[in-house]
């Protein structure tokens, strides 16, 4: 099979025993279920924003909000109804009639009505016997058909309830008309072969459509999702970026993606706005995306490793799904700097950046990058250009005629800045220490002393750059120095000391005023 891998070959095997649809619909929760995130609450202009987003994402309904929690919630609800969307819009209700009419007052398609089931839930939440909860769903049901409107059931904590019980009001509410029913994993427990087994026996006796809601409390609710379609499921409750209660629902993004691009499903999503509607979510909730999330995280398609960036420049297949490009998703490949690096990815930066390095540059810029994530330090893009125009900036080392071997500074609030140098010019060691105004002014004057053949080159500028934020931020120090005649000699030293970026930018200078003079 040439380029086929075990999982190729396992669902062309397989895939005639699964229960696969076509098509599944994506109900959006991000609204409703994302926004019982702790701490999170979107105003109603958020609201609005974020239903036009995922309308343009593509997805089939989005569930706007439970009308009946609050005034703004419900005008929030209304709003996105009559926004004319293409996607359909739901509201969430208990099987009470006062919620019901709270949604039918909103204008919403779906009617989403729900009631506890599990004997737990029964017992210590609405206290009600099964009975009950089996004739009020009913009557739940019968009203929303009455009012024309699109039903979708939840018997909630469906994961928990017996099962017997679980088929019996399914098969109930399915009988008073319920145009879907939805199957929650409430408080995320299933394992994806259970889910997957859960599902085909519902489907033995219920013929209406089954959506699947998970919970991601072991951090199961994608392959939960995904076994539940397996199992012939056709729609799937998810939230950008996994939002939710506790530990969230599953993502929009994993479960669209596997979907897609595994099982090769079909969806009405627009990949391409995925990262998109990921960043405003994100934005909007204030809950921030880890960077290792997959599909929209940071680094979902970043390599530092120096094997990995070897493997991607050359084809990003080697240390990728494949299955996806971050293109795909409108997200972007990243290489990047640090300890791990290798010559090949921090050429390829370098190139990109516009660039050229010789093999001996771009081996010491390589070098630098090491040192400084060796001290985990964050290699910023603007880290490593200063690091690369430094290194490239320089003087060939068999044309330098002076070598800084060490610089050492004392400074204090009562002690007078001094500094001391040792160098080696043209092969001499000279040593040689001053005082100054600052550190930075002791150095400079200690390689004066050391250095009568400068006594002529004055230090016309001095400028001081933090190349990224922060106290470990790399210092970039550019001299201008000039000479009895006027001409002037530009040099950048760079380092995590800004004495010894100081006093190596000097040295550059001093060594270019050496060779223009030969």
């Amino acid at each position: 099979m040439g380029d086929e891998t075990f999982l190729d070959e396992f669902l062309r095997r397989e895939r005639r025993k699964l229960e696969l649809p076509k098509r599944v619909r994506i109900f959006d929760t991000t609204l409703r279920d994302g926004e019982q995130t702790p701490r999170v609450s979107f105003t109603i202009d958020e609201k609005l924003t974020l239903a036009r987003q995922l309308d343009k994402l593509g997805v089939d309904v989005i569930e706007a909000g439970f009308p009946i929690s609050s005034k703004g919630e419900r005008e929030a609800v209304k709003k996105i109804s009559r926004e004319g969307l293409n996607a359909k819009v739901c509201g969430l209700s208990r099987v009470l009639r006062p919620d019901i009419d709270a949604c039918l007052d909103c204008d919403v398609d779906i009617v989403h009505t729900f009631v506890s089931t599990s004997d737990i839930q029964l017992k210590h939440t609405i206290k009600k016997s099964r009975d009950e909860v089996l004739r009020m769903a009913v009557d739940a049901v019968s009203y929303i058909k009455d009012h024309g409107r699109e039903c979708l059931f939840s018997a909630m904590d469906a994961t928990r309830t017996d099962l017997d019980f679980l088929i019996k009001i399914n098969k109930a509410v399915e009988e008073a008309g319920a145009d879907r029913i939805n199957i929650p994993d409430t408080v995320g427990i299933m394992i994806p072969i259970a889910m997957r087994d859960l599902i085909s026996r519902i489907r033995e006796e219920v013929k209406v459509p089954i959506d699947v809601h998970c919970h991601n409390d072991f951090g199961l609710a994608v392959p939960n999702s995904l076994a539940a379609v397996e199992a012939g499921a056709q729609g799937v409750h998810v939230a950008v970026n996994g939002l939710g209660e506790r530990a969230g629902n599953a993502s929009l993004e994993g479960v669209v993606m596997g979907l897609m691009r595994i099982y090769r499903v079909e969806t009405n999503i627009k990949p391409r706005y995925l990262v998109q509607t990921s960043r405003l979510v994100e934005r909007l909730s204030r809950v921030p995306v880890p960077p290792n999330y997959p599909i929209v995280g940071e680094n979902a398609f970043a390599h530092e490793s120096g094997i990995h960036t070897h493997g991607v420049v050359s084809d990003f297949r080697t240390f990728e799904p494949g299955l996806i490009t971050p293109e795909m998703v409108g997200h972007r490949r990243a290489l990047v700097a640090g300890k791990l690096a290798g010559v090949h990815g921090i050429g390829k930066m370098l190139k990109e950046m516009g660039i050229s390095a010789t093999k001996s540059q771009l081996k010491e810029i390589t070098q630098r990058v090491k040192d400084l994530g060796d001290k985990k330090r964050i290699v910023t893009n603007s880290d490593l250009r200063a690091i690369a125009e430094d290194v490239i900036g320089a003087l060939p080392k068999e044309k330098e005629v002076v070598k800084l071997k060490e610089a050492t500074v004392t400074t204090g609030t009562t002690v007078t800045p001094t500094a001391s140098v040792r160098l080696i010019v043209r092969g001499e060691e000279r040593v040689g220490s001053a005082t100054g105004v600052g550190p930075v002014d002791a150095a400079i004057n200690a390689l004066r002393n050391v250095m009568d053949e400068i006594s002529e080159l004055r230090l016309k500028e001095y400028h001081l750059d933090a190349i990224t934020g922060g106290s470990d931020a790399l210092a970039a120090v550019t001299v201008k120095l000039e000479d009895e005649k006027n001409n002037l000699y530009i040099a950048k030293g760079v380092g995590e000391d800004v004495v010894v970026a100081s006093v190596n930018a000097m040295v550059k200078g001093i060594n270019q005023y050496f060779a223009g003079q030969n």
